[in-house]
Formats: structure tokens, sequence, C-alpha cells
């Protein structure tokens, strides 16, 4: 394996967790080169994704430790094609619209069906109805955390790599490609058009310093940003990666997998209610305000310069 082509198909190193590096992304790669030998596309990988992971969320519901592991391989499976999708689009320079709505659409539909099987599960078990609306917070939780999580990597990478090497978009931006779309012509695009909007909307619920910082960067600096401030915010923000990643898939997963192991999955469900919540929690007030920090730093030196 090559290794420096095998980092070229990371987001950033500033973004990768070392799970992902020593294992998903190893595994991804080898995936990805197969499928770029013949001539399989990311969304392709992405779909069948999909199922693997729809797939894992059935198998948790069997009382049966056997069918559980089974389970934990699938979403494995799931998470390794995950990495694939993406590792190839940067590999082939095969990226689109669609590939990153349907990556996150990924995402929640695996959870989507973990969810409700844990609550079929717990239900078969004599737990009563009010289980469920446990599992809709937990879910509308999740929700929130990750996408939190991914568009504060992604504002990372920008100032990391810039326009080119990050998939920040605003829901402006969206509206007005999903509004040019015809449900007539377009039914489909426009359907994952109007989620991805969707998506978009809830990640800037809680982002506000940054979606102003980012805007200011782009009237200002339109062609490239300081070097001192693209050094200064990476250096300052790189350390919550490390809790937006927590927010992603990896925790999350280790601490599902140990509680359907032990036959407790509601453990699983207290878990995003109350530790992720916290690291939720943590990261937009620290992050809000190492964005306010760095936009007043910019408005002030604008002043100065005029």
């Amino acid at each position: 394996m090559n290794q420096s082509e095998l980092q070229n198909t990371f987001k950033s190193s500033d973004t990768e967790e070392p799970i992902d590096i020593y294992f998903y992304r190893r595994l991804g790669y080898r995936v990805a080169l197969f499928s770029a030998k013949h001539k399989i596309r990311p969304n392709t990988i992405t779909i069948i994704s999909i199922f693997w992971g729809v797939l894992a969320g059935h198998l948790y519901y069997y009382n049966n430790i056997w069918i559980n592991v089974l389970g934990i391989i699938a979403l494995i499976i799931a998470n390794t094609l995950d990495s694939a999708d993406g590792q190839l689009a940067r590999m082939t320079n095969d990226k689109s619209e669609l590939g990153r709505i349907l990556d996150g659409l990924a995402g929640n539909l695996w959870f989507l069906s973990i969810y409700i099987h844990i609550g079929l599960r717990l239900t078969h078990n004599g737990f009563g109805p009010w289980i469920w609306i446990i599992g809709i917070i937990t879910g509308i939780s999740h929700i929130f955390q990750a996408a939190i999580a991914d568009y504060y990597r992604n504002g990372h990478l920008y100032f990391v790599k810039g326009e080119g090497g990050n998939e920040f978009r605003s829901s402006r931006d969206i509206k007005k490609e999903y509004e040019q779309l015809s449900w007539r012509k377009n039914f489909w695009m426009k359907l994952f058009m109007y989620f991805y909007h969707n998506y978009t909307r809830e990640q800037e619920l809680f982002t506000g310093n940054l979606q102003k910082l980012v805007s200011f960067i782009h009237n200002k600096y339109p062609n490239q940003m300081p070097q001192w401030l693209r050094e200064g915010f990476r250096t300052e923000n790189k350390p919550l990666m490390k809790y937006t990643n927590i927010l992603s898939f990896n925790t999350r997963a280790i601490a599902l997998w140990i509680s359907i192991l032990i036959q407790l999955p509601l453990l699983y469900w207290y878990f995003e209610l109350t530790v992720l919540n916290i690291i939720l929690i943590y990261t937009i007030l620290k992050q809000q305000a190492i964005s306010k920090k760095y936009l007043n730093l910019l408005q002030r030196e604008v002043i100065q310069d005029v």
C-alpha cells in the first residue's frame, strides 16, 4: 500500500481519528482502488452502504449475541464503504452535490434503522410505549449532534484547505439551486436538495458566529484569506476536532456495541442523551467563542486600514 497515495485520500490530518487512519481509511482505500479499477462510482458505494447500515439495525433487534455480532460486522462494513466513497471521490475527482447529499442521508438511515429496531427490541422485552418517547428524543439529539459535528469539521477544513478543500455550503446557496430545479423534470434531485437544505438549516441553527466569520472573509478577502487568520484559527480550533469526532461515528458506535453485547441497549440511548449532548453543548459554546474572537480581529483590522 502506497502510504502517500493513501494519505492523499484523507480529508485532513486535523480531522481524522486514529481508528479511521489505521483501520477504516486503510480498508476504504482498498475498496476505493477496486472501485476505481472497475469504474464503480462513489454514489454507488454510498447506496450499498445504506443497505448494510439498515441491515445492521435489524440485527440489533434480536436477543441473541451472535446475531448482534453479525450486526456489528454489518455496521463496520457500512462505515468502511462510507469511508471508501469519499476516498474514491477524492482519488478520481468524481465529486458531486448528489454525493454530498447521499453521504449525509446514509448515516441518518443507518441510525434510523438502529433506533427503530432498538425500540422494537425494548418493547418486545416488556418496556411500555413511553420507551418510544425516549427513542424519538434520542433520534433528534443524534441528528443535531451529527449535523453540527459535520458542519464544524467542514468549517475547520475551510481554514485548512480553503474553498477547494471543503464541503462548506450555506443554506441560501442550496435554496437557490433547489428553486431552479423542476419537480417535473428533476424530481429526485429536487427532493434530495429539499432534504439537504433542511439539513444545512439545522446545522446553521447553532453556528451563527462561524457563519458570520466565513461570510466576512468571503466579502473582504474573496481571493485568499490572510495567512495569520488561517494559522491562528486552525491552531485554536484544532483541539475541538476531537470532540466533533466523538459526536460522529466511532465513539457512538463503540457505545452502541457495548450496550448491545451486554444486553442493555437502553444504555446507548442514555449515553447519547447525557454524555454526547454535554459534549455538543461544550463544542458549540467553545467554537462560537473562537469564531467571535477572529471575527472581531478581522473587523478591527478593516477599521484600521480605512
